[in-house]
């Protein structure tokens, strides 16, 4: 028996009204049988054709979004759970790509069949909510519990190459291994360039999945590399055997830091892997997988800096503030330079200074240039920049001492 959240019940008993069989699928089983909280639910409708009758039956329980309606899917958030509803139907491949497929929705499927479509066995398992019983007709439990991924159908499976991508995070994900036969059609895909026709914005978001969901995110790049798909991802496919090993220990070793902040995770790990590339392998590299251009801007970056650790004093803080968020910049520090005392120490030292997160403000302006009887000029931005150096240097430390010492050493 599979817990769910009891709230449901009564959308599942006004959908049972209507003849219609809810069945959960997919994603919330498998972490269920995992013991994983989730609160995104995939349900399955049986019984209905149309997508506007199950609309008009849903509405009564909050806002229903109609997005994914050509697929068969409508999407509502109810009680802090995030729902999609779909409609039993088959893919069928008829043009190349990740989206080359025609739908075909058709109520009289039984579930063996609907799931048939499934990527992998471990989500091809569904729970009847009104007879109480898990359907598993493609052995998904037996998998989870030998940590064996294994696709549903072979043929389905090399139609859609996003697929390869998601074997690798599921793999890394949970610990799994690709049993033979998956391991070798992912290996015939990658050789058949399937790779190329995915969007980029596919291949980043499972590329996140993987950083950010897997314990150990060295696990799929070396899976990765396994089934040849550094033919795909090329520029790790230069680096050396020393290089590979601790560009991902210090990707593990990043993900055991306290950072909470999901996109400067992903920030700082797609960092960590490109910091043994030349700037063009890593721009090249980012703009392979990413049109995030904040993210290969960040990335680039942080490669830019040049601290040293073993000697630093108080301007160079100062000067690294004005450069980047400090305790941001302190975590790409301690795992590739391995100096965990000298990264507390600076850390410790701009926060007394109060720049861990940003620059000290000036303590002269544009406005006080003009109060002392300066027009505005190309000449304000070096007058202005010149009197903050002498701010960081700590050569004073109040703005009437900053004024005084303006107009004796850039105004007489």
């Amino acid at each position: 028996m599979i817990n769910y959240p009891k709230s449901l019940d009564t959308i599942f008993h006004k959908l049972y009204t209507h003849n219609i069989l809810p069945v959960i699928v997919g994603g919330y089983i498998r972490d269920t049988l995992l013991g994983i909280p989730s609160n995104d639910i995939d349900i399955e409708l049986y019984g209905v054709s149309s997508l506007n009758k199950v609309e008009e039956i849903l509405q009564e329980f909050g806002k229903v979004n109609s997005v994914g309606k050509s697929f068969g899917v409508c999407k509502m958030y109810y009680k802090n759970l995030d729902l999609d509803f779909s409609l039993p139907r088959e893919d069928n491949k008829i043009a190349s790509g990740h989206q080359g497929f025609a739908i075909k929705i058709d109520k009289n499927l039984d579930f063996k069949t609907a799931a048939l479509r499934r990527d992998f066995t471990i989500n091809a398992i569904g729970y009847d909510v009104v007879g109480k019983k898990i359907l598993d007709p493609y052995h998904g439990r037996e998998d989870l519990d030998k940590k064996i991924l294994r696709s549903v159908d072979k043929q389905k499976f090399k139609e859609d190459p996003l697929r390869v991508l998601r074997a690798v995070v599921f793999a890394s994900r949970f610990c799994m291994k690709l049993d033979k036969i998956l391991v070798l059609t992912c290996k015939e895909m990658i050789k058949e360039k399937l790779l190329e026709e995915l969007p980029k914005e596919r291949v980043f978001q499972e590329l996140q999945k993987l950083l950010l969901k897997s314990d150990k995110p060295s696990l799929g790049f070396n899976l990765l590399k396994e089934l040849g798909a550094f033919s795909f991802f090329r520029e790790l496919a230069f680096l050396n055997g020393q290089e590979y090993k601790e560009i991902f220990n210090s990707l593990d070793m990043l993900k055991q830091l306290s950072i909470t902040n999901d996109k400067e995770f992903v920030i700082l790990a797609l960092a960590v892997i490109t910091s043994k590339f030349s700037t063009i392998q890593t721009q090249t590299f980012l703009q392979r997988v990413t049109n995030e251009k904040t993210v290969i801007k960040k990335v680039l970056q942080l490669h830019t800096i040049d601290f040293d650790l073993d000697d630093f004093n108080d301007y160079d803080i100062y000067k690294l503030a004005q450069k980047t968020d400090i305790a941001f910049y302190a975590h790409y520090l301690h795992v590739t330079q391995k100096k965990k005392k000298d990264t507390e120490y600076l850390l410790k030292k701009a926060k007394k200074l109060n720049v861990l997160h940003k620059p000290i403000p000036p303590l002269v302006s544009g406005k006080d240039l003009i109060e002392l009887g300066l027009q505005p000029s190309k000449e304000f931005s070096k007058i202005l920049q010149s009197t903050y150096q002498a701010q960081i240097q700590n050569i004073f430390n109040t703005k009437s001492d900053a004024l005084i010492w303006l107009q004796k050493n850039l105004l007489s």
